[in-house]
């Protein structure tokens, strides 16, 4: 894959698929699943940049799972992978463990 280094607050996050077995060991097609809200973080930014010139540093780091909203983000395909573009904000958490 091209090497990507995002600017500023911005991160560039690869999904990670979601189960395709419910519970009950339904399996569900790809046409009934959405699309997943978590994805692992290939790259980040060094950060914010402030109204008085400082840098505020990224929240996340690379290698991290992170949860984000449904419809953030701008996706978008490099060598055949479909990343996701998004913005420091648009992460909701940082899954532990």
């Amino acid at each position: 894959m091209s090497k990507l280094r995002p600017l500023h607050d911005r991160v560039i996050v690869k999904r990670l698929e979601e189960e395709r077995v419910s519970a009950g060991g339904i399996v569900i097609p790809d046409s009934a699943t959405e699309k997943p809200t978590r994805g692992k973080v290939i790259a980040a930014g060094a950060g914010r940049i402030l109204e008085d010139g400082k840098v505020r540093p990224m929240s996340v780091k690379e290698g991290e799972t992170v949860l984000f909203g449904k419809y953030a983000g701008q996706e978008i395909k490099i060598d055949g992978e479909e990343l996701v573009f998004l913005k420091e904000d648009d992460i909701v958490a940082v899954i532990e463990g």
